[in-house]
């Protein structure tokens, strides 16, 4: 159940999903309760809700005509305008080279954590890690014997690892 709220004091309206114990104004932050609030319409759906909101924010503004709904209009988004090769060739960037500018990023992106990160994921994915195992995982991301040692007992201390017969598992 979506519901479409207003805010009594800066007049915001915005969607709130469910039955919260209370909720805040994206506008002005003031935080309400949600019985309190007046619901201008309760929608099965995000989109229907956001449907009814944006329309209401539509008439608020004086515009009275009947527009499509979000996901027609977003179908449609595509034959607006330029496509993104156009645009990039327009610009005088070969849009390839962009491409794979963007590929290498996401691929370094993906492959590289932090040493902490490192000794998290180690501890999440391999199964039954010990810590020899956990030290050979982290190492292809920079971080040495040392740092994971210290890192696993910070953990543990945390209460965030336990350890049982040389084998860490998350809590």
């Amino acid at each position: 159940m979506y519901a479409v709220v207003g805010c009594s004091d800066c007049s915001a309206l915005w969607v709130v999903e469910g039955r919260p114990e209370t909720t805040s104004c994206p506008r002005c932050g003031t935080r309400r309760r949600f019985a309190k609030l007046r619901k201008f319409a309760e929608t099965e759906t995000a989109d229907a809700a956001k449907n009814v909101r944006s329309a209401m924010q539509q008439r608020r503004a004086g515009d009275e005509r009947d527009l499509d709904d979000f996901a027609t209009m977003g179908d449609r988004l595509d034959e607006a305008g330029v496509d993104d090769e156009t645009f990039l060739t327009g610009a005088g960037l070969d849009a390839d080279e962009v491409a794979a500018a963007g590929e290498r990023a996401e691929s370094t992106a993906r492959s590289s954590l932090s040493k902490r990160e490192a000794v998290e994921t180690a501890v999440e994915r391999l199964d039954r890690p010990t810590e020899d195992e956990i030290v050979a995982f982290a190492a292809e991301h920079d971080a040495d014997r040392a740092y994971v040692e210290r890192a696993l007992a910070k953990l543990k201390r945390a209460g965030e690892l336990t350890e049982s017969d040389g084998e860490y598992r998350r809590l």
